[in-house]
């Protein structure tokens, strides 16, 4: 049994340390709301900003990424995460905050089409399991993140978010130093790949790749709204703490890591278009139960179904957006990684706004609604010739 270069997992840890920023604001939202005296929509603009420069910037330092590869983006956009995250604890301006949110993301947005350019090329034939573990990094940030900053903000002093800026800095030192042995390992693998497809032109499908967008932008609205609703929908709704909220957050990314890995696992076996597919069609009925449930226990239960058709299509759409654009594979990783995390962000403060003006539950119904749309696109997608 073939098994993954043991780089993959750094790089997995750098993510964890680029996400696991991005999964604390939404946490952080409440108190936010409580301390600056917020609206909803006021409080998912911060998330609008979190997203805004990411959602921009990912796809031309992905495209920038094609053309030189700066692999120095990475331990720069990993400490950027942490060090922004860090200097939110020490303010209540709320555009001390907003420009803080934002830079974070910009900082995410460096990070990611990078890393995923280096994961793809030391990946071997393993692309599923390799993006798949190392999307496991992103998605246990997305976990760790709430617990850690709810904890902070709730239960001991909000200035222990310095942890994040800690925690990344050093992880960017190591990811550093690590990097010229990664370089070597990246080159020799790109000839061995050069010589054994040297008879094979590599084409763009931007017809499929456009496609995949929609399923991206729709994957991504609903990953985004969880993260940023769940723990004011848990609180207003649901009657629960704040620290519940992020508990419930939390529960939703653990069970993430795990489908996120096995998604990928389950893509190489048995077809990547397969598993995206099948991951939209649950996910129309899980988020029309989900956004109309009172009960706190079924709300809890729903997230499995809801974690499920988020996070198993992650590592496919990763990969198929990379074979669709096989001249330009940072390119798609900068648009299937990064955007299948951020783009929903852009329409957040919309959201926020219909929970302002008609509640949480009812503004939530756009979940299921956008499910639709992205279930369609994932039909229409063809499949690649080159894999399964």
């Amino acid at each position: 049994m073939k098994k993954l270069n043991p780089f993959v997992y750094l790089f997995t840890m750098g993510h964890f340390a680029a996400d696991w920023c991005q999964g604390a604001i939404p946490a952080l939202l409440p108190y936010f709301i409580a301390v600056c005296n917020l609206s909803y929509q006021d409080a998912a603009t911060l998330i609008f900003a979190n997203m805004l420069l990411s959602s921009v910037s990912q796809p031309l330092f992905g495209y920038y990424s094609d053309k030189i590869s700066k692999p120095w983006f990475i331990p720069v956009g990993t400490m950027m995460c942490g060090v922004c995250l860090t200097i939110i604890a020490f303010t209540t301006n709320y555009w001390t905050i907003f420009v803080c949110a934002m830079f974070s993301g910009l900082g995410s947005s460096i990070f990611h089409p990078e890393a995923a350019l280096m994961v793809n090329r030391i990946s071997g034939k393993l692309k599923g399991q390799a993006l798949g573990s190392f999307s496991v990094g992103g998605n246990a940030g997305f976990a760790v993140g709430p617990m850690v900053a709810g904890f902070c903000a709730y239960a001991f002093d909000i200035r222990g978010l310095v942890i994040f800026g800690l925690v990344n800095t050093v992880l960017s030192a190591i990811l550093y130093v690590n990097m010229p042995k990664v370089l070597k390992m990246a080159a020799d693998a790109e000839i061995k790949d050069t010589m054994a497809h040297k008879n094979e032109a590599k084409e763009n499908d931007w017809g499929a790749f456009s496609k995949l967008t929609v399923v991206i932008f729709a994957r991504s609205v609903g990953f985004t709204i969880c993260n940023t609703f769940i723990p004011i929908y848990w609180i207003t709704v649901l009657h629960e703490t704040p620290a519940n909220g992020s508990l419930a957050l939390s529960i939703l990314f653990a069970m993430g890591a795990c489908i996120t890995f096995l998604g990928g696992i389950m893509a190489d076996r048995f077809g990547f278009i397969r598993i995206m597919r099948s991951s939209f069609l649950l996910m129309i009925p899980a988020m029309f139960f989900f956004t109309n449930s009172t009960n706190v226990w079924l709300s809890t239960l729903l997230l499995i179904p809801v974690a499920f058709s988020l996070f198993a299509p992650y590592s496919p759409i990763v990969v198929l957006g990379q074979t669709y654009l096989s001249k330009n594979v940072g390119l798609a990783s900068g648009v299937t990684l990064g955007l299948s995390t951020t783009m929903g962000g852009l329409i957040s403060p919309l959201v926020g706004w219909g929970a302002d003006q008609w509640g949480v539950s009812a503004a939530l119904q756009i979940l299921w609604v956008v499910a639709v749309f992205g279930a369609i696109f994932a039909f229409l997608a063809p499949r690649p010739k080159n894999i399964n």
